[in-house]
């Protein structure tokens, strides 16, 4: 079996191939070399660090798939991670958790690819037992960048963190678009309550694993085995709780265990990609429950906060970057979190892999292919900017009532040049400027058409101000 190692990878890439992007693909699984198969444990070599750690956050459960469609339940995952990679024989160890490292030998980090979560309803009785929480640790309060967006939300979590089942927030529930942090906010919770109070049991769960446990736990007669679990729990995460829509029976256990739960002052934290009152195929008795206690919102964060998240990856990963290209992905990429940091490792990827430094050019590049929902125009937000910087004047006075004339003189480029380059209706442009009438963006469009035409040095400034704004290769 050892010397089909080839033959079983390439089936597990045919797997994985149908499952993810092109992009993603030839960045992420390309690169990587099988080298051995033993007892159901298929050995693959990596180029870095970096590169094991990027796979075990982001694509272990579609390699597991493949591996458990070609070798069977049993298929386990090891990782050889090189120094060189002209050394084929040249390895660095690491354990499973960071640590430190020991050179010239291989690493094998396994990875057991059976269930992801045991199923826990086969806990007989309601005799306290310990239960694993589910938790990843990387996921805290610390790593989670606060802005105007989720504000309320991170003040709401660290309440509920300091004393669980002891606030009016309970039940929590957060709500917001795809990739906007809920899902880290709902684990830095439990994995605060965990540092604070050891003695609770937490327990985090996506609403899909929950079901399924029920169906399985249905199948197999002991249901009653299951909602003691449940009742177990001193705090209960739940993640995407959208995914009950129409599965009726799932609802009614569920909400049997919220109110066990909630009636001996449990703590209840609930992430949702919609408020309850947009959720469809939930039943109203439910709905009523969800409400009960606060309700935030997690909006798309702005370009400060957007910055910020940047920086602490840089600095998580310890790279640095040059400025001009963080603010370009800051700015450009204004979706939601989990395109911004995939954007972000992208970059650092395409670099590491092609040894080539990282420049505006290569952000480009890798925005424009790697990240489809990015804007193709650029933001207003950004115009401000690059205008002020040319200009040599403070951004936030263009949303102030002043009349120097070098802050008119920006505002009424900027505006200008987002009524040119973006789709902004002009009173969405007027809104970026101190909630300025349309009437007031127009009159600037008018006196910079004016200037343009009587005024050379201006004509020149303006055409520098395109270059800088780099509209023609967005």
């Amino acid at each position: 079996m050892s010397e089909n190692f080839d033959k079983v990878w390439a089936k597990c890439l045919d797997v994985i191939k149908s499952n993810v992007s092109p992009q993603v693909y030839s960045t992420w699984f390309e690169p990587i070399v099988p080298v051995a198969l033993e007892k159901d444990i298929l050995t693959i070599q990596v180029p870095s660090q970096f590169f094991y750690e990027w796979l075990e956050e982001h694509y272990v459960t579609i390699i597991r798939k493949a591996l458990i469609r070609e070798i069977g339940e049993k298929a386990k995952l090891e990782y050889r991670i090189l120094l060189d990679k002209n050394d084929n024989k040249s390895a660095i160890s690491y354990p499973n958790t960071k640590g430190n490292s020991s050179e010239n030998s291989d690493v094998f980090m396994p990875i057991t690819v059976g269930n992801q979560i045991r199923n826990p309803f086969v806990i007989p009785g309601i005799k306290k037992v310990s239960i694993d929480s589910q938790l990843n640790p990387i996921f805290t309060f610390d790593g989670f960048i606060e802005g105007d967006c989720n504000r309320l939300s991170r003040a709401a979590g660290y309440a509920v963190a300091k004393k669980p089942g002891g606030t009016a927030f309970n039940p929590l529930f957060l709500y917001g678009g795809t990739g906007v942090g809920k899902s880290h906010l709902l684990q830095a919770i439990g994995n605060q309550i965990k540092q604070i109070t050891p003695s609770k049991t937490v327990l985090y769960i996506q609403s899909d694993k929950f079901i399924n446990q029920f169906i399985e736990s249905a199948k197999n007669n002991n249901t009653h085995e299951f909602v003691n679990f449940y009742n177990l729990i001193d705090v209960l995460l739940v993640d995407d709780i959208q995914f009950f829509s129409g599965k009726e029976k799932s609802q009614e256990i569920f909400f049997n265990i919220f109110n066990h739960l909630h009636n001996n002052g449990k703590q209840i934290v609930i992430t949702s990609d919609r408020a309850p009152k947009d959720m469809d195929g939930i039943e109203e008795r439910l709905l009523s429950r969800l409400k009960w206690g606060l309700l935030a919102e997690m909006g798309m964060p702005d370009y400060e906060t957007r910055y910020s998240i940047l920086e602490k990856k840089m600095y998580a990963d310890g790279v640095i970057l040059p400025k001009e290209v963080v603010e370009y992905v800051a700015f450009n990429i204004n979706t939601n979190v989990r395109d911004l940091e995939g954007a972000m490792i992208a970059l650092l990827a395409q670099a590491s892999l092609v040894k080539k430094d990282v420049d505006i050019d290569l952000a480009k590049k890798i925005i424009k292919n790697y990240v489809k929902s990015v804007s193709r125009e650029v933001s207003v937000e950004y115009i401000q900017k690059t205008v002020c910087e040319f200009i040599g004047i403070n951004a936030d006075l263009l949303k102030q009532n002043t009349r120097k004339r070098e802050v008119v003189n920006a505002r009424q480029i900027s505006m200008y040049l987002a009524k040119k380059y973006t789709k902004n209706s002009l009173k969405e442009i007027g809104r970026h400027f101190g909630n300025k009438d349309h009437s007031t963006v127009i009159h600037s469009i008018q006196v910079v058409d004016n200037l343009l035409e009587v005024d050379k040095k201006f004509r020149e400034d303006l055409e520098e101000l395109k270059k800088r704004i780099n509209l023609s290769n967005l």
